[in-house]
């Protein structure tokens, strides 16, 4: 690496880094309002709010890295530029494209980085996330049977017990369930756990009736039971069965799926293979946002009134590249068989960054023969 390279691609990530930090706070500072309020409300200690909001870091990481990139790009070229620093360097010979080499290297750093999160800790941080949110919406559900009260844990539902023993069982059972306006059930029974599953949380009930007036008739009928199991996690929280999403499984599974996986997850393999190849493209957009902020101010050259022109048209781009984005994973989500598009607005950017470098050169060649009025 020449000393140039060095020099470009040092500045570059020194900004980067700035640029990350202050964007990555502000993201954050965002999501952690929104999860104080949350979580605060629920009763939970500021440990889990620590927790909760440290597994969300990784995915703001991951939307913050391009953004980032692009605005050290243009903050650097820009500064370049208004120190005659990239007029000298071309003086010497240097091409746009030669100027353009250490920004690709910094956009393949950027890259890396955002593979690393979106291949990596990005699904362990989604999954663990999951898992907790299960754990603590289980420790809500249980808040929620308290001895000798009538309790709403949700509308329609009325909850009390009598009596609950040290070792957690509960005693004269009276649950009402008026949710449905066309069916009234009231649940009572002598005795009740609670007891955690794979799908949440149930209140076992023995030796107990249930009472069930339907219709406009209001028809009663009676059922006797040894023993009946209710939905408390369903109930309180709305978990009920949680299959794991696409986000929080390895990519190397949502691209080659088996059958087990399609089952866990509930969703068709083709689904499953468009959100891996989402992953796959991401890290192309760090390459060009960086090289579309570089080429762009490139093209503006040495302005003594500076290139507030070509910044301009620089966010203009990394927007309707973004849009592109956004209409390629809509295609691919409604047609999985179309998930080559996703890689598209990656590709039509690297282009446009190609076609602002040589544009560029074209710019700065010099004319041949003698300027107009001047005789040969």
């Amino acid at each position: 690496m020449s000393r140039f390279d060095r020099y470009l691609l040092s500045q570059l990530m020194q900004l980067f880094g700035f640029f990350a930090l202050i964007l990555v706070s502000v993201y954050w500072v965002n999501r952690a309002v929104q999860l104080f309020d949350q979580l605060i409300s629920d009763g939970q200690s500021a440990r889990v709010f620590l927790e909760f909001t440290a597994l969300t870091l990784p995915n703001v990481i991951r939307l913050v890295l391009p953004v980032a990139a692009f605005v050290a790009a243009v903050y650097a070229t820009n500064r370049l530029s208004s120190e005659s620093e990239l007029v000298v360097m071309q003086a010497t010979g240097f091409s746009p494209f030669r100027l353009a080499r250490p920004v690709v290297y910094f956009g393949l750093i950027v890259a890396l980085m955002m593979a690393l999160l979106v291949h990596h800790l990005v699904p362990l941080s989604r999954a663990k996330l999951a898992e907790r949110r299960d754990e603590i919406a289980e420790n809500i559900a249980e808040r929620f049977l308290t001895e000798g009260q009538f309790v709403h844990p949700a509308g329609g539902i009325t909850l009390y017990i009598r009596r609950i023993t040290l070792d957690g069982q509960l005693h004269d059972i009276f649950l009402s369930d008026a949710r449905d306006d066309a069916r009234r059930t009231i649940y009572t029974a002598e005795r009740a756990l609670l007891v955690r599953s794979e799908t949440g949380p149930k209140l076992v009930m023995f030796d107990g009736m249930a009472q069930r007036v339907t219709g406009p008739e209001r028809r009663l009928s009676l059922t006797r039971f040894d023993d009946f199991s209710y939905d408390v996690g369903a109930l309180v929280t709305g978990l009920g069965e949680r299959h794991p999403t696409a986000d929080e499984l390895p990519t190397a599974r949502l691209l080659w799926p088996d059958a087990a996986t399609e089952a866990l997850t509930g969703a068709p393999a083709a689904e499953l293979r468009v959100a891996a190849h989402d992953r796959l493209s991401q890290p192309l957009l760090a390459v060009v946002a960086a090289l579309i902020g570089f080429a762009t101010l490139l093209v503006g050259g040495f302005s003594r009134h500076g290139l507030t022109r070509q910044i301009a048209l620089a966010v203009a781009l990394i927007i309707a590249i973004q849009f592109a984005v956004n209409s390629a994973a809509r295609i691919a989500t409604a047609a999985p068989q179309m998930w080559p598009v996703l890689y598209l607005p990656g590709l039509a950017g690297l282009a446009i960054g190609a076609a602002l470098l040589a544009l560029a050169g074209r710019s700065r060649r010099p004319r041949h023969g003698p300027p107009p009025g001047v005789p040969a």
